[in-house]
Parts: structure tokens; sequence; C-alpha cells
């Protein structure tokens, strides 16, 4: 039977096969674990892997919390009940290599009640150089997940990507987007809840495979100073929209989360250089031109 606490078990499965093997991708560094309980309720197990051959900074965290949920949150979510339960894997990868793009994934689950529950989760890409093929690979890998359980899922989930991977202040997107979904249920969809957590797994499963290729395209790239401080002002950008409108981020700061788990997607290293402008006809100002909203990959 398909309960919370088998959902739990999962992603802390899933959350060991990432690990295991990014560190076999990264071929240096390892993970540190640490296991941390949360005073509402519930806790975690963070992982951080630093100073690698690939992975400058990244973290794949685990969490399974329960406990009162504040008010600001019940507003939020339209809810009167209290007692949740939220579970779920994260990843942040911050790469060395400017070439070697920043990946970002989340699979979640929440529950209040047998009525009020969902699953979320996504993946999404930020290159600090776009390259068209790479962002093209990488969402026909995604479209190739999407259409194993539902045709409607790709369009929909990339759009929604689009929409929320959007630095309103900036007028760009942070990446190339991916797919991200939520409150995903029954309902929604012609899936059963059985059928959503197996989306939501294999969507896990697709990580490590595309990230790889992405990571072995460009992990041995030679690369200047200024690339590096490319690297550093895209970095600002991560930083800035997990900051301001992320919900997770939001979502763990205001149920009293570990906040050490919770910032672990900030990079070790950013810049914000004052009104800086790249030359026109560069890679930097190329890839500007790609952080739009509805670029239809697929067809480029």
């Amino acid at each position: 039977m398909m309960n919370k606490e088998y959902i739990a078990d999962r992603y802390k499965q899933i959350q060991d096969e990432i690990c295991r093997a990014l560190e076999q991708l990264d071929g240096k560094a390892s993970f540190v674990e640490e296991l941390w309980a949360r005073d509402g309720g519930g806790g975690g197990r963070t992982r951080v892997i630093q100073n690698g051959d690939v992975i400058e900074k990244g973290g794949v965290n685990f969490s399974a919390v329960h406990g009162v949920l504040p008010e600001a949150i019940k507003r939020a979510f339209q809810v009167d009940d209290e007692n949740f339960f939220a579970t779920g894997v994260s990843i942040v990868l911050h790469p060395s290599n400017p070439f070697v793009p920043i990946i970002h994934m989340n699979i979640r689950y929440f529950e209040l009640n047998d009525q009020i529950r969902w699953f979320g989760g996504g993946i999404d890409l930020t290159p600090h150089y776009v390259e068209k093929d790479e962002a093209v690979y990488f969402h026909r890998q995604l479209k190739g997940v999407c259409d194993r359980f539902d045709l409607s899922f790709y369009p929909e989930f990339k759009a929604f990507a689009d929409r929320y991977f959007y630095i309103k202040h900036r007028g760009e997107t942070r990446g190339v987007g991916g797919v991200f979904y939520d409150r995903l249920t029954p309902e929604k969809t012609a899936l059963s809840w059985e059928g959503i957590f197996d989306f939501s797994y294999a969507l896990g499963n697709a990580f490590v495979p595309t990230y790889a290729e992405l990571v072995n395209r460009n992990r041995h790239r030679d690369f200047s100073e200024a690339n590096k401080q490319w690297q550093y002002l895209r970095r600002g950008r991560y930083v800035e929209f997990n900051l301001v409108y992320d919900a997770g981020t939001k979502f763990g700061l205001e149920t009293n989360g570990r906040i050490e788990s919770i910032l672990m997607s900030l990079p070790p290293h950013a810049g914000w250089a004052y009104d800086f402008k790249p030359e026109s006809g560069s890679a930097e100002a190329e890839t500007l031109l790609w952080l739009r909203q509805g670029v239809d990959w697929l067809a480029q």
C-alpha cells in the first residue's frame, strides 16, 4: 500500500542512488552526511559534496517533516487543517567549470489529510553559457520521461517551468527551464496516486544520466578568468531567484526548517558587478538572448 511512509522510504532510496552515481561522475569528492531533526517534528539527511573534480558545491537532501502548519502557509495553501506531512528530495549542483551547467531537481509529496494531498517537483537547467544543442538534448530527455505517463505533461510542465523560473526584476529566466509541476493529483491527471508517484520517481531516475551527458561534454573544456567572472554573475542571478521567489525556500523558512539545508542551494561564490553589459556578439550576450520565456527547444 502506498502511504506517506512508503513514499518517504522510496525517496530515501533515490537519494542514496543519486549520491552514489554523482560520486562516480565526479571521481574525486564524496558526500558528507549530516542527520538533523526538526523541532516541530521529523527531520532529514543533508548530503553535501564540495571541491570535487566537477562539482564545486552541491547537495542532495532528503527530508520528511511533520507538525503544525504555520498560519502563513495555511493562507497560501487556502486550507484549514494544520497537521501536515511533507517529504522530498532536493538537489542543486554548482559545477567548477563555467561550461558545465547548474542543475536543480526536486521531487516532493505533501499531505494534510486523505482529501488534501499532492505531488510536486521538476528538473531545470541553468547554464552559465547557453549551448543550444545541449538545451535541446535536456528538453528531449525530460519530454521522454513525461510522455511515458501522459502526453500532456511535457507541454504543460514546460510552460509552468518557464513561468516559475523567471526573475521578474531582471526580466529574464533563470536558465533554459525544464519541467515543473505542483499540486498534482489524480483529479488533475489520468493517473492514480501510484501512477503519479511512479512519474515522480521516473523523473528522479532521469536526473543522473541526463546531467552526466552534459557534464562529460564539457568537464575538460578550457576556460579563462573572464569565463569565471561571468559564471559568478550567473550564479548571482541564481541566488536572487532562490532568495526572492523560490517557494521551497519560503516554505522551509516559514515551517522552521533547517537553515543550512534550506540554503544549501546557494553557490560557494557569486558576483554582482555593477551594470555589467556583455560585449555585443559575445558568447555572454548570446546567452542573454536565450533567457526568455516560451522558447520551443524541441523546434530548434
